[in-house]
């Protein structure tokens, strides 16, 4: 292995060129291949990108001996059955969210990357970004005291709906998967401790899946977590973490921006409601402001790179995906759609 990491992108989909376009400008990773169910749009990919190997196929992708590390960006489910190949061909895998489509395969995925002596790590950028770090960071040094409260929401609105496999639940489809495991996760990250109870409602599409969910989750620690996701309805899309003396507004969570990246934290006493045409007596909220040093698929490669090279603790722990797995069956089965 070389003293960067040799990346093969498994998928020339949408979130494929995301992820190339920041390992691009990574420090510790280069694109050496790509790999698609069809030569010409694997071509199309790695001229685009100026990436030196192309395949027709997952299989030649996994086998190729100059990739070091295998980017899943597959549907989900399809996670596990190419993650485990690329595992016994001897290669990292940096999987997309949701794991796999359900916690079972989640395990089975895990016991193999330890088995075989590779890594595995489920790809959820947003916890490689400062504003992350730096908002955990504040949660531990007491900023606003005591944590109590996850609030978070993750919605968009699609009109595309023919050929979406998000919609499809042959494919693992389904809001929860694309979307709530984001809510999930961070909830799970914030909270720092094993759910306890969790409760979900929504609404099903007419292709089967879910297109609109609400839930909530007790932790074992007291804190409580609530959450929206859905592909049929729009929302702010922010992240609240709010404890006994403030709270930290997260406007945009899940996909950090280059520029502006940041959050508030504040204090809300007296209720803003009683404090209409009043005098303020909450002092205004304190902003955190950063420039991350690059583009933010980049920085989750090179967290990767530094966990495969040398031996940094992974961003997403087996612990984190299994569990997150876990409540995602566990809703999904309340919801009817596993």
């Amino acid at each position: 292995m070389t003293d960067r990491l040799r990346w093969g992108i498994l998928s020339t989909g949408n979130i494929a060129r995301q992820f190339a376009t920041g390992v691009v400008a990574s420090s510790r990773c280069t694109v050496a291949a790509v790999g698609s169910r069809e030569q010409t749009s694997a071509d199309s990919f790695a001229k685009l990108y100026q990436i030196p190997r192309a395949f027709g196929s997952y299989r030649a992708l996994v086998d190729c001996p100059d990739v070091d590390a295998v980017y899943n960006a597959l549907p989900n489910s399809m996670h596990h059955e190419w993650t485990l190949a690329a595992l016994a061909a001897g290669k990292h895998v940096l999987c997309e969210k949701p794991l796999a489509s359900n916690a079972a395969e989640a395990t089975e995925m895990f016991d193999a990357a330890e088995k075989s002596g590779r890594v595995l790590v489920e790809a959820f950028m947003y916890r490689s970004h400062p504003q992350t770090l730096a908002a955990l960071e504040a949660i531990r040094s007491g900023a606003i005291g005591e944590l109590k409260l996850v609030r978070t929401s993750f919605c968009y609105r699609t009109r595309k709906i023919e050929g979406n496999i998000r919609f499809s639940r042959e494919l693992a489809g389904g809001g929860l998967m694309d979307i709530g495991c984001y809510c999930i996760d961070f909830s799970r990250l914030f909270a720092g401790a094993d759910p306890i109870d969790a409760q979900v409602s929504g609404r099903l599409h007419e292709s089967g899946v879910d297109d609109l969910a609400a839930g909530t989750i007790t932790f074992s620690n007291g804190v409580l977590a609530s959450f929206v996701c859905g592909m049929s309805v729009q929302a702010d899309n922010t992240a609240y973490l709010c404890g006994s003396e403030g709270y930290i507004e997260i406007p945009v969570p899940w996909k950090p921006p280059r520029e502006g990246a940041g959050f508030a934290i504040g204090r809300g006493t007296p209720p803003r409601m009683d404090a209409i045409g009043q005098p303020a007596n909450a002092p205004p909220p304190r902003e955190w402001r950063a420039t991350p040093s690059g583009e933010l698929y980049g920085i989750e490669a090179d967290d990767f790179a530094a966990t495969v090279l040398d031996g940094q603790p992974p961003r997403v722990a087996r612990a984190d995906s299994i569990g997150t797995m876990q409540l995602l069956d566990l809703m999904r089965q309340r919801l009817g759609v596993l």
